[in-house]
């Protein structure tokens, strides 16, 4: 196998159709595309190398390649988006010529572009296994709500980026300062993602339900950059009139 590059990252956007709370939503339109082909525009203006979709169903792929984009079809029963990244990632670099993944969910078609290249930034800068990005909550409601997921991270004064220490869905850490939510766009090295999709769940991944913990009770590290805003991600008919919204503001 050929030695990857960190000069060389390649974007992966896992997609299926089984989402429970908003079945189909990858092929909703929005904007007059489907949705999986808004997110594949979005990691396109980034700018930093190869997109691929990783296509839980054919119907997805098909949308994907008539808007020109590249597509690769993954087992539907595969556990989560992160094995799907690498069953896709093998099929279409088996040499291993990608030596950076950023994994970007399917389900952000208002996502800013530069969010992605801070993501890579992260490993190419660092020596990090993984990274991620969060920002300062300021709703007083979201430092409480489970369904806001917390990254408990070092920062340095005056640092924008540090090593995440846990991630929680309760108020964490404690005592004054900033609370900051997780954003759920990951870059790996390849070899960290061969090793993170091989361990089985983990006790606190379990039990928090974040697949996260995983990497960091097996000792691997995720460095974690701060940004200013909190991607809008489609999970509801709700979610999905906003995206709506916010592109059709956009055209």
């Amino acid at each position: 196998m050929a030695e990857p590059s960190s000069s060389n990252p390649i974007i992966v956007i896992p997609a299926r159709l089984a989402s429970t709370r908003l079945p189909r939503k990858p092929l909703a339109d929005i904007a007059g595309a489907p949705m999986i082909v808004q997110v594949w525009r979005r990691a396109m203006e980034a700018g930093i190398g190869r997109v691929v979709v990783a296509a839980a169903e054919e119907e997805i792929a098909e949308a994907v390649r008539d808007a020109g984009g590249e597509a690769v079809l993954t087992d539907p029963d595969l556990p989560s988006g992160s094995d799907r990244v690498w069953q896709a990632l093998e099929r279409v670099d088996p040499e291993g010529e990608h030596g950076i993944i950023l994994n970007v969910q399917g389900d952000l078609p208002t996502l800013d572009p530069a969010l992605i290249q801070v993501a890579a930034g992260v490993l190419e800068q660092g020596d990090a296994d993984l990274s991620t990005l969060v920002a300062e909550i300021t709703d007083e409601e979201e430092k409480t709500s489970p369904d806001v997921v917390k990254a408990v991270v070092s920062f340095t004064e005056g640092a924008r980026r540090g090593p995440a220490l846990y991630f929680t869905r309760a108020a964490a850490p404690y005592g004054e300062g900033a609370l900051y939510h997780h954003i759920g766009l990951y870059g790996f090295r390849r070899e960290a993602l061969k090793r993170f999709v091989s361990l089985p769940p983990s006790p606190l991944e379990k039990r928090e339900k974040l697949e996260q913990l995983r990497a960091l009770e097996n000792g691997m590290r995720i460095d974690a950059a701060l940004v200013e805003t909190v991607p809008l991600g489609v999970d509801t008919a709700e979610h999905l009139e906003k995206a709506r919204a916010i592109l059709a503001a956009r055209t």
